[in-house]
């Protein structure tokens, strides 16, 4: 296969969570630019619509935009109902929608803990247990988690006081290498990214000038001295829902400017 060609996605499907804003977004945007048609799911129907119709505009594929709260399995098995009336597989399930809550840590209300353990960790369970079961019909497929440079490490209370955060997206590495290894028979890759810091709504505030502090203390931290942004997304991400990456799984890729190793 000559390298272009190992990169392409045309002809397959790619089904993507939290793809209406941020890191579901620049990754929807990558698979659907290198050939892919794309369901983009969230919570807020406006912006998948809108995310959508940019897509079919720039790219001349199909976007299908499904409202979905991942933490709700009657959501996920309409998602799924609804996929399966448009295209006739899922060849790539890409599980980025998450959410964060910031309080301080020996104030952290149990009720948050548990929403972001139910949508960051149950809920990816339950669609890729869905999915990957659609997918060892089909003969395989590709799954890819979006997990966090914080699920390797701690982190301070005045850049990140989100406690829970990183345990769910610990959670979310031992899972992608679990799942690799119990779903290598049915040809199912599971692998991860984990970004650092890149610029989305959920991290917008951190360029507000009241979090200046914690922006200087984040910068002095990434050797690259920069935020992450659409372009240092995309192509991670095609490849490793493309064939240049057939021989990985299990593995969490670090996207982080150089954060975790300084």
């Amino acid at each position: 296969m000559k390298l272009q060609d190992l990169f392409k996605l045309d002809g397959k499907v790619a089904l993507i969570t939290g793809g209406g804003r941020g890191i579901g977004k620049f990754i929807a945007t990558g698979l659907a630019e290198a050939g892919a048609d794309v369901v983009i799911t969230s919570r807020k129907l406006e912006n998948l619509e809108k995310v959508a119709g940019d897509i079919e505009k720039d790219f001349s594929v199909k976007a299908l935009p499904v409202k979905c709260d991942v933490s709700k399995e009657e959501d996920i098995d309409n998602l799924l109902s609804v996929v399966k009336e448009h295209f006739p597989r899922i060849d790539i399930l890409v599980n980025n929608a998450g959410a964060t809550w910031g309080a301080p840590t020996l104030k952290f209300p149990l009720e948050r803990w548990d929403q972001l353990f139910n949508v960051n960790v149950r809920g990816v369970w339950m669609l890729t247990q869905k999915v990957a079961n659609l997918m060892k019909e089909q003969g395989g497929g590709n799954v890819i988690n979006v997990s966090s440079v914080m699920g390797f490490r701690g982190s301070d209370e005045l850049s990140h006081p989100a406690v829970a955060y990183n345990s769910t997206k610990a959670a979310i590495n031992l899972l992608t290498m679990n799942l690799a290894v119990k779903l290598a028979p049915y040809n199912i890759r599971v692998n991860a990214i984990a970004p650092g810091f890149f610029r989305t709504d959920m991290m917008a505030f951190i360029e507000k000038p009241e979090f200046k502090a914690a922006l200087d203390m984040t910068m002095e931290k990434i050797p690259l001295q920069r935020i992450g942004d659409i372009d240092d997304m995309k192509g991670v991400a095609v490849f490793l829902a493309s064939e240049a990456s057939s021989y990985m799984t299990g593995h969490i890729l670090l996207n982080d400017g150089g954060f975790l190793a300084k």
